[in-house]
């Protein structure tokens, strides 16, 4: 028996199967914001926070930053991937339910080469949220281990395009 797209559809874009993302900006002392990603839903909860939704299986980049009288005291990248209900997740702040990380970098001069690699990506013509999740876990087992990152390509973007089309 076939499933309804209609009703699957639906279920899909349902809050359950939403991942929230909660955004602060108190200017110079907290600022969370979404580096790239495709947004289903926004909540304004105040001037200084609101919440973004997610859909399932879409690839967006978290950007925490926190300082206090003496300097920065959290510079955080995490690149994640919403998951759909029943699926198997990892937490992380501000982050509801959780998501699967594909990179997690702390610490502004890494978050800064991240950055720049989101940068390259765009620079092909292609929205970073459209890469393959293997280039942001590429990135993120590069910088870990003190190396630079090989840049994304046009021919590594059209066989991700192939491989999804094919599942």
């Amino acid at each position: 028996m076939m499933a309804n797209p209609a009703f699957a559809q639906a279920s899909l874009r349902s809050p359950d199967a939403l991942t929230t993302v909660e955004l602060t900006w108190l200017e110079k002392r907290v600022e969370h914001w979404i580096r790239f990603g495709r947004d289903v839903a926004e909540t304004i909860i105040d001037r200084r926070r609101r919440v973004l939704s997610f859909a399932p299986n879409t690839v967006f980049a978290f950007v925490r930053w926190a300082s206090n009288d003496f300097g920065t005291v959290v510079s955080r990248i995490d690149i994640v991937r919403s998951v759909a209900p029943g699926e198997a997740y990892q937490t992380l702040p501000f982050v509801r339910p959780g998501g699967e990380i594909l990179l997690r970098i702390s610490g502004w001069p890494k978050v800064e080469r991240v950055f720049a690699a989101v940068d390259a990506v765009e620079a092909l013509g292609i929205d970073p949220a459209d890469a393959t999740p293997e280039h942001w876990r590429h990135v993120h087992n590069r910088l870990g281990a003190g190396y630079e990152p090989r840049p994304y390509s046009r021919d590594q973007h059209r066989a991700w395009l192939l491989r999804r089309m094919l599942s």
